[in-house]
């Protein structure tokens, strides 16, 4: 995108905003634990929430591998050693070998992990804003050309991954006071706090290191850091990236476990994946199966290619999302207060939907097919079950 990329932040964010005010009018009419699965369930019926539960998983599991896969990145620039592919396997399987086991001992010690890194993650960002402001050349900030439609929207399609995560947020809505005022409060704020900060690190990136930024792409931040505050500063942000990261892993190795848990629980994967701790009472055979999962993608594809193809299911995810508030509101289902109301309710989920669809038409073959064929087996496993308890 060149010096245009802050307006990859503002359509992402747009499009974020149509899809935060569907979730919100979701959320606010069905005050019950689950999230987009939930919402899509009471929408639709078992099944289409049965795929968006599978796409939930999917989404999270190629997540995490990417930014596994970027951590290591990140650390080689440090510990040059990690870019030989043996070291990187075996670091990545010890990371994901040590969280699984921390894990599998109990959701406690899972939490404190990410309590631990969450705390650090942050002071990085802001040091760089703050301090680099200083340092800017606004010239950096001027458009020689205008990007086409289809440049911006696969930006976008790989900026979505730096604002997912609200799906996962609002996945308690059953267990918050007030859902109906709460949700929707809690997604908005939470939207326009992360854009003004990525738009403020990509402006102060882009100001400091000007078309550098473009060829930095194994420590973008770092290197810019390291015009104003020396490699000091180089190290602060690597630092800081670890943390953020190591901080992510260990969130997705508490949360997404349990989302294959609770498939085979209900009877579409192998028994074996729904089985519990007699001790710990965890679901330790699904924390090691995603681990498993995990550090086979982050070994063999890259932050990018993972990051885009968890993007694809994402994307299907708010699409399905658009639909079940759409469908909720036509039948004005409610459990709680009076709903969230935005008005016109029909235009949000209609002109997200439609965002959506644009965005996703700039996926390519290979990526679409990947989800594609995910869904399809999927549904194989939900038509053998049905069948089978017919018998």
């Amino acid at each position: 995108m060149g010096a245009a990329a802050p307006l990859s932040f503002l359509v992402c964010a747009a499009l974020m905003g149509l899809v935060v005010t569907t979730i919100a009018t979701a959320g606010s009419r069905i005050s019950i634990t689950g999230g987009i699965y939930a919402y899509v369930e009471v929408a639709f019926g078992s099944y289409v929430g049965y795929l968006a539960g599978v796409l939930q998983w999917l989404t999270g599991l190629l997540a995490v591998a990417g930014v596994a896969a970027a951590l290591i990145d990140q650390s080689a620039t440090l510990a040059p050693v990690l870019g030989q592919r043996p070291v990187r396997v075996a670091v990545l399987i010890a990371i994901f070998g040590a969280l699984a086991a921390v894990n599998a001992r109990g959701v406690t010690a899972g939490a404190r992990v990410i309590e631990t890194m969450t705390a650090v993650k942050l002071v990085p960002l802001l040091v760089f804003v703050g301090a680099g402001v200083f340092f800017v050349s606004p010239g950096a900030w001027m458009l020689d050309t205008w990007p086409d439609a289809d440049a911006v929207g696969r930006s976008v399609l790989l900026l979505i991954f730096a604002y997912s995560g609200v799906e996962v947020a609002i996945a308690p809505s059953g267990e918050v006071r007030h859902p109906a005022g709460t949700v929707p409060r809690a997604v908005f704020l939470a939207l326009a706090t992360t854009t003004a900060l990525y738009i403020a690190i990509q402006l102060v990136a882009q100001g400091v290191s000007g078309d550098a930024l473009a060829s930095s792409t194994e420590a973008p931040l770092a290197e810019g850091a390291s015009r104003f505050l020396g490699n000091a500063g180089r190290t602060l942000m690597l630092a800081g990236a670890v943390c953020s990261m190591f901080g992510y892993v260990s969130g997705d190795m508490l949360s997404s476990p349990r989302s294959l848990y609770a498939i085979a629980r209900d009877g579409f994967l192998p028994r074996a994946l729904a089985s519990i701790h007699p001790a710990r009472r965890t679901p330790s055979v699904a924390i090691w199966t995603h681990a498993v999962l995990a550090t086979i993608f982050a070994s063999t594809s890259t932050f990018q290619a993972l990051a885009i193809i968890s993007n694809v299911g994402l994307l299907l995810l708010y699409l399905l999302s658009c639909a079940a508030a759409l469908e909720l509101t036509r039948r004005d289902v409610r459990t709680d207060a009076e709903p969230f109301r935005p008005v016109l309710p029909w235009l949000w989920p209609i002109a997200g939907g439609g965002v959506i669809l644009w965005i996703l038409s700039t996926a390519t073959a290979r990526e679409l097919t990947v989800t594609a064929l995910v869904l399809a087996v999927a549904t194989a496993l939900y038509v053998t079950r049905y069948f089978s308890i017919r018998r």
